[in-house]
């Protein structure tokens, strides 16, 4: 498990043991690619982001992956795996994401979008773009960086040794 402080100084505990927050994430996180390019979304207040979002009554985690990229992206997932989950330590509570890697068969375009402008499209590296201004708070501390990371070993193929 590694430990460290967001961008608003809470503490947070990300794991890539499936066992580890499970039963108890309702959030989801969603890292998507189309044809190459990171898809994000832009988020009326916060910024541009990648798509996410609560878990609602009866859903899986998968299918509210799903519904949240639709949603705010018009985009229908052609795979998705799971990557790892994370804890954010609030004062009085906590609340757990469960973080996916998407890859986008297609993106429809959608009369409403809900509480976001609609799909981001981003060409090269993610990790450097993320802390332009434009982008959400949620894109800027490590929780990004170490899923990008393990993201990219768990499609090599290679033994992640963690």
């Amino acid at each position: 498990m590694k430990t460290f402080y967001d961008i608003n100084g809470l503490m947070v505990n990300l794991s890539f043991e499936e066992e580890a927050f499970s039963l108890r994430a309702k959030h989801v996180l969603v890292i998507c690619t189309w044809h190459g390019k990171w898809l994000l979304t832009k988020h009326k207040t916060r910024g541009i982001e990648f798509p996410g979002g609560k878990v609602e009554a009866g859903e899986t985690l998968i299918e509210a992956a799903g519904r949240e990229v639709m949603e705010e992206t018009g985009g229908i997932i052609d795979q998705i795996e799971w990557i790892g989950e994370y804890e954010v330590c609030e004062k009085e509570s906590t609340f757990v994401k469960a973080v996916f890697f998407a890859t986008i068969g297609d993106i429809l375009e959608r009369d409403n979008y809900l509480e976001t402008d609609g799909p981001y499209l981003l060409e090269g590296n993610i990790l450097d773009a993320r802390f332009q201004d434009s982008y959400s708070f949620i894109m800027k501390d490590k929780v990004l960086d170490y899923c990008i990371k393990r993201m990219e070993k768990q499609l090599s193929g290679e033994n992640l040794g963690y």
